[in-house]
């Protein structure tokens, strides 16, 4: 087969796979688990022979015209350059795990066959995203992969937690999604094409006529897909879906999306100063406001997904600076160790099997019972606070020395100012995530609250993936430079200054974070107050669904995020107060002109068509009483009637003899 046609059936295999599950899934659930697995994995397989055969320093360019529209046509294309190439193979291997680990921990869910669907439709839209050609058919898949969160997000509807977070992500990420549609039409009418190659050949030329507009407009949409501030906050709260949904969606789908698209077209950004200035401030205060919010979080879940907030701060950042080789590098290895961080914070749930789960205050004795999850764990935070030789060091030093070479003038489309903003920044956000990373490893397996019994060994399928994830989260930074051809063919090596300031705060932010807790856990006692609840469908994977009903946890006197933050952990803890910001500033002023509407049609549109019926209908009970059914009444008015009129006409034919 040509590369083309391979490249065609990367989306198409999970897609029909996902077609056949709901078609079959209850007729014959058998056939509901390979139908999930085979599909995306042969996905994966055939993306991995399309990068071989790609080589990184080429680019496959086919379509053909879907229809004729009179003006901009657009065309089922492919466009696969390295970028392409290396995030299509991590979609496909990241969904497989997904989709390999939830056999196990939803071996039990009713609405499995649903959900295992899903996933694979999640991963055709997100694979549709990577590999087309034109902007028109990456909407498709964009939008795809929104409708796609809105039903896994909220797999549990019973509890009303699932069902608000997911229409919050819908419409969140909807409200930047609008600005986005309307920056692709304005991108297409400059450059004369959806075409990616096209609009790239046009940018090259100079022929855009509005830089800055197109760009801030697809900023919007960028910044709710992948969730960067101000439209950050669906991302928490779409928690309360299943964790291996998390796992995809913070890995490998959906927020990877629009940083995947900026990356595509940076050229685009790049041609306006102001927009990259924009994406710059935007990205430096997602990564300090996410990390600080992580940092009082007890929610394990919620630490992860604030997480993957400043994660995605870190790849924003490198696209402000110019280096979309830093960005797509530390997209990779982001995926490994956070989709190892939620399928082992997955294996914690399953094995406490409580509904008090997901609050790491009431964690403990876990590292003995789960070693599997214990160390894979462990290899994946090491990898989060970028201590070498672990992936996220070499990633995010990637990103540090692009801002470093922006900032001092080196190379870089970006101003200089957009360099210092991200520099700065990523190396406050470097201390922050190595004190909350520290802190979520200590509270969940060095914990003090009430010991869940144990619940026995963990699924086979839940286990291989956790140590398969843990190969790249370890060694993928060392084997970037066997992919040079892949980024552009730059070298993404550290260097001295950015390493030493980042590991050196990195550990600082680990040791302050230790000290904190030993003294705490000194003064402490167990959080014996604290029942343990047995749920009775732990391995069914609802567990974390009841989690939600349970009010706030007790404080944890031994949490050293508490004492770190001081009189920024009550702001910090409730995402400093954005959602209240956004019910008095949107959803108060839409709701009020909403009743106003109500009422207007209810007392003035409403009243108009009550009065003509009204009308109508007294018109008509005169005419009714007029109808008596008796024939000398009838006859009686007929003669009365003829006597008026004769005395009429002699009356008028006097007049007229006179005149």
């Amino acid at each position: 087969m040509t590369t083309t046609t391979l490249a065609v059936l990367v989306p198409l295999l999970p897609l029909l796979g996902a077609v056949a599950g709901l078609a079959v899934g209850r007729a014959a659930p058998g056939f509901v688990r390979p139908l999930a697995v085979l599909p995306t994995l042969a996905a994966a397989a055939l993306a991995v022979v399309v990068a071989v055969r790609q080589g990184g320093n080429t680019v496959i360019d086919a379509a053909t015209e879907l229809t004729p529209t009179g003006s901009v046509p657009i065309s089922l294309g492919l466009h696969i350059d390295g970028f392409a190439a290396l995030v299509a193979v991590l979609v496909g291997v990241v969904a497989s795990c997904v989709q390999i680990y939830s056999t196990g921990y939803l071996r039990e869910d009713p609405r499995y066959p649903s959900y295992a669907a899903l996933v694979s439709l999640f991963t055709a839209a997100m694979l549709l995203v990577v590999y087309s050609g034109d902007l028109m058919v990456l909407l498709v898949g964009w939008e795809i992969m929104g409708i796609c969160s809105y039903f896994l997000v909220g797999h549990y509807w019973e509890t009303p937690e699932a069902r608000s977070a997911s229409l919050k992500a819908f419409l969140v990420t909807k409200l930047g999604d609008v600005p986005f549609l309307f920056g692709l039409f304005a991108l297409a009418t400059d450059a004369g094409t959806f075409r990616i190659d096209g609009i790239l050949s046009t940018v090259a030329s100079g022929g855009l006529d509005h830089p800055t507009v197109v760009a801030l407009l697809l900023l919007a949409g960028v910044a709710g897909k992948s969730a960067q501030f101000p439209l950050h906050t669906w991302l928490p709260d779409a928690m309360a879906g299943p964790t291996p949904v998390s796992a995809l969606i913070h890995a490998a789908t959906m927020v990877a999306a629009g940083i995947y698209f900026v990356a595509r077209l940076l050229p685009v950004f790049a041609a306006s100063a102001a927009a990259m200035t924009v994406l710059a401030v935007m990205a430096a205060i997602t990564m300090v406001g996410s990390a600080l919010a992580a940092l009082a979080q007890d929610d394990i879940k919620r630490v992860l997904a604030y997480s993957t907030i400043g994660q995605l701060g870190y790849m924003a950042g490198a696209l402000a600076v110019g280096d979309r080789g830093a960005a797509v590098f530390h997209l990779l290895s982001h995926a490994a160790f956070k989709a190892l961080l939620f399928l082992a914070a997955g294996a914690v749930i399953h094995a406490a099997g409580t509904n008090s789960l997901t609050a790491m205050s009431r964690m403990s004795g876990l590292a003995k019972r789960i070693p599997d999850a214990y160390w894979t764990m462990t290899v994946a935070l090491l990898a989060l606070a970028a201590i070498p030789p672990f992936a996220g060091f070499f990633s995010k030093e990637a990103v540090l020395v692009a801002a470093e070479h922006t900032a001092l003038g080196d190379r870089s489309p970006a101003p200089a100012g957009a360099g210092w903003t991200v520099l700065v920044a990523g190396l406050l956000t470097a201390l922050l995530t190595a004190a909350y990373a520290l802190r979520l490893w200590l509270r969940t397996f060095r914990g003090r609250g009430a010991e869940a019994p144990d619940h026995g060994r963990q699924p086979i399928a839940m286990t291989a993936v956790l140590w398969v994830l843990a190969v790249p989260s370890l060694g993928f930074g060392l084997s970037a430079a066997l992919l040079d051809d892949w980024f552009d063919g730059e070298a993404l090596t550290p260097t001295l200054t950015t390493a030493v300031l980042g590991t050196g705060l990195a550990v600082a932010g680990g040791a302050v974070t230790y000290a904190v807790w030993r003294t705490l856990a000194a003064r402490a006692v167990p959080l014996a107050g604290i029942p343990h609840v047995p749920h009775p469908d732990a391995d069914a994977g609802l567990v974390e669904a009841e989690a939600l009903r349970l009010p706030h946890p007790a404080e944890d006197p031994a949490d050293p995020g508490r004492a770190l933050l001081g009189p920024l952990h009550g702001p910090a803890a409730d995402g400093f107060h954005l959602d209240a910001l956004y019910r008095k500033a949107f959803v108060r002023p839409v709701l009020a002109a909403a009743s106003l509407v109500r009422f207007l049609d209810r007392e003035v549109v409403d009243t108009y068509v009550r009065g003509a019926a009204g009308t109508a209908k007294g018109l008509g009970w005169l005419v009714r009483r007029a109808q008596t059914g008796n024939v000398q009444t009838y006859l009686s008015a007929l003669l009365a009637g003829s006597v008026v009129l004769a005395i009429a006409a002699v009356a008028v034919a006097n007049a007229f003899a006179g005149a």
